[in-house]
């Protein structure tokens, strides 16, 4: 405990008053009020806030000062020999996991098609040593088993399944067959592979879908709570005890630039997965993978992309989240660059062990706009999970429109509150051209499995990426 120093003593304690007589004084003619905002939720951000005198309550994150959070490295390129080239030289310059995108059309992801396909990408890698995720949409209870192959029964191997089929038919509107039936088979597959791989994560309850389609902080943990709930129901039902499906499930958020709301969605996230857990008999702290957010990159002047990835990594580890996937700066372009790539890891290594930013478990402890922000992000999504629940749960809310619905209004009231400000965009734009450096490559489908299952195919309104950014590239 620090103890305040003497010289503070000598200095008159300050009131909200005289601070408010201070920024009245710089406003002039203008109204206090008038510094007043709220997010595109309609969540209010006071000018000033008091020092907090009771902190957001959660169950502690387990906290390594020396590794604080996992420096989990995404994989991508179609190719399998160069997507293994790549893991390891990530892994090599310090990154100590991996999430691996699959995609046999090698559109948006590895070309992987078969247990053959995936461990040529992970030859050479440890698994008992780096964990390595999986990012598999409708093809996931196909691969959770290729991965599990790849492990060679180890149960020490660290993998993480991160089944997560409501997030794929939420991004693309339909599925082949029922979702409800691709519910079953991933908890089926999941409940199976628990018993070999006890490490294991099972299911990623991710709301990233409801972020990249233009939603609010609230929204997104709402998606997320709604799935985890779904998800650990549908893995008792396929036999897991209740505290087994929970310990089963990590929840998926995203990271922004706007790191104060970043840091404390990711605090709200922990206090929403205490109150909803606590309330289903189970105790045990939320495990958080935190990616980047891909809809604050911009095209034009992506330089500039670099400050927005610090700023998520640094609302993400200061919020908690247990592992973060940061992207590179040349994301919306095109495949990175071994450059980009390093640099990627670096930001991260350097407010880690230059920042020290994971020496302090939660320092937004205390802090008055910190812990109102938590609050009020967390009782906004705590209402939302309700009212999603209260139509039948994830999958029905996603069916009748509420979810695409939600996302609308809110995206509607981001473009009411007029032009954003984009640094090398909207503000600050560069005179001159500053290219970048990508990799070109013509992705080679792979033979892959068919993933359609019996009976009517699902649909829902699909909750389209965006880029906040691109309209106004576009006018220019």
């Amino acid at each position: 405990m620090t103890q305040a120093s003497p010289l503070a003593e000598t200095f008159p304690a300050a009131s909200d008053a005289d601070w408010r007589i201070l920024v009245e004084k710089t406003l002039k003619d203008a109204p206090f009020d008038s510094l007043r905002r709220a997010t595109a939720e309609g969540l209010a951000i006071e000018p000033l806030y008091p020092a907090s005198s009771t902190t957001a309550t959660f169950a502690p994150r387990a906290h390594d000062p020396e590794q604080p959070w996992d420096v989990r490295v995404s994989i991508a390129h179609p190719d399998a020999a160069q997507a293994n080239a790549d893991l390891l030289t990530d892994l090599a310059g310090g990154a100590t996991s991996a999430v691996i995108s699959l995609d046999p059309t090698g559109q948006a992801g590895v070309a992987v098609g078969s247990a053959a396909d995936l461990a040529r990408v992970l030859d050479g890698v440890l698994l008992e040593m780096a964990p390595i995720a999986l990012d598999a949409g409708f093809l996931g209870p196909r691969a959770a088993d290729w991965l599990a192959a790849a492990a060679k029964g180890s149960p020490t191997a660290l993998l993480a399944f991160h089944l997560d089929p409501l997030s794929a038919f939420a991004k693309t509107g339909s599925i082949p067959g029922p979702i409800e039936s691709h519910l079953i088979s991933a908890a089926t597959v999941a409940a199976r592979l628990a018993q070999a791989h006890p490490k294991a994560g099972l299911f990623l309850a991710s709301g990233r879908v409801v972020h990249e389609a233009g939603g609010g902080e609230a929204g997104e943990l709402a998606f997320a709570l709604a799935a985890a709930v779904t998800y650990a129901k549908a893995l008792v039902r396929a036999g897991l005890p209740m505290a087994e499906a929970f310990a089963g499930i990590a929840l998926g958020l995203s990271a922004d630039a706007d790191y104060f709301a970043s840091l404390a969605k990711h605090r709200a996230a922990r206090v929403l997965w205490t109150r909803m857990t606590g309330a289903c008999g189970v105790n045990l702290p939320a495990w958080i993978e935190s990616r980047s957010s891909g809809r604050m990159l911009t095209v034009q002047d992506p330089w500039t992309n670099m400050l927005r990835l610090a700023a998520a990594a640094v609302g993400a580890s200061l919020g908690g989240a247990d592992a973060v996937v940061l992207g590179t700066f040349t994301d919306a372009i095109g495949l990175p660059i071994p450059f980009a790539r390093r640099q990627s890891r670096n930001t991260q290594f350097v407010l880690m062990e230059e920042a020290h930013l994971g020496r302090v478990a939660d320092p937004g402890a205390g802090s008055g706009y910190v812990e109102a922000l938590t609050d009020e992000i967390a009782r906004a999504a705590w209402a939302q999970f309700q009212t999603i629940e209260a139509q039948g749960g994830l999958i029905a809310a996603l069916a009748s429109g509420h979810v695409a619905a939600e996302v609308a209004r809110v995206r509607a009231a981001r473009d009411a509150a007029g032009p954003p400000k984009i640094v090398g965009v909207t503000a600050f734009p560069p005179t001159q051209a500053a290219p970048v450096q990508t990799v070109s490559v013509t992705p080679r489908p792979a033979e892959a499995p068919s993933i359609r299952l019996p009976g009517p195919d699902g649909a829902c309104p699909p909750l389209n990426p965006i880029r906040l950014a691109e309209p106004h590239e576009a006018a220019r």
